[in-house]
């Protein structure tokens, strides 16, 4: 749908600009926003190479095991069909700690491992298991405490204040996380009454 709608949103634009003599503003924005779009890339690629390393000196060092514990609990109310012993155990409490971080960048690629972890221990590999459908919850709507990725956003664009967003962020991604879990649990159980 997307796909249509943009390229009658470009169409229009360049047809109302003509047709009001103002094509030189068109071309000015054209020309600026390729600046922007470069800037901000490069914004984010020195930010996911700073976090992915940190992350990678995390995993290799105690420091992800001591998250790992504190996270405990947490992993086996989400995830109760995997062990801790699993090597997904380790990628999906990786990936929370990196959500909860606000490493969104970082947390991908550790959230792709982890999915294709899980996909070898599906049996069904034609639908999204129980854990994979709750690991896509958790990287849709995690909870950020540090939101690094919007602040890196808002101080590239030369915000003020730009982690005056922190306290809303908190509120949107607890309810937003809260929410999608409670959906998810609930979707879960009706699932395996169906099939009982």
């Amino acid at each position: 749908m997307l796909n249509v709608i943009w390229p009658i949103f470009i169409i229009v634009s360049f047809v109302y600009a003509i047709f009001i003599g103002n094509i030189e503003s068109i071309n000015n924005g054209i020309f600026e926003s390729c600046k922007n779009a470069v800037e901000l890339s490069l914004t984010f690629l020195g930010t996911m190479c700073l976090w992915n390393g940190i992350m990678e000196i995390a995993r290799k060092s105690k420091f992800t095991e001591i998250l790992s514990k504190l996270l405990s609990p947490v992993v086996k109310f989400l995830f109760p069909d995997i062990r801790k012993e699993d090597k997904v155990y380790q990628e999906i409490s990786m990936n929370m700690i990196a959500n909860i971080l606000g490493l969104g960048n970082a947390a991908t690629p550790i959230g792709l491992r982890a999915m294709a972890l899980l996909q070898e221990e599906n049996e069904n590999k034609d639908t999204v298991s129980d854990s994979m459908a709750m690991l896509i919850i958790l990287n849709t709507a995690s909870i950020q405490i540090i939101p690094t990725t919007v602040i890196a956003i808002r101080s590239s664009l030369g915000s003020n204040s730009p982690t005056q967003i922190i306290v809303p962020v908190w509120i949107a991604t607890i309810i937003a996380a809260i929410t999608g879990i409670l959906i998810t649990k609930l979707s879960i159980k009706k699932s395996k009454r169906k099939k009982e």
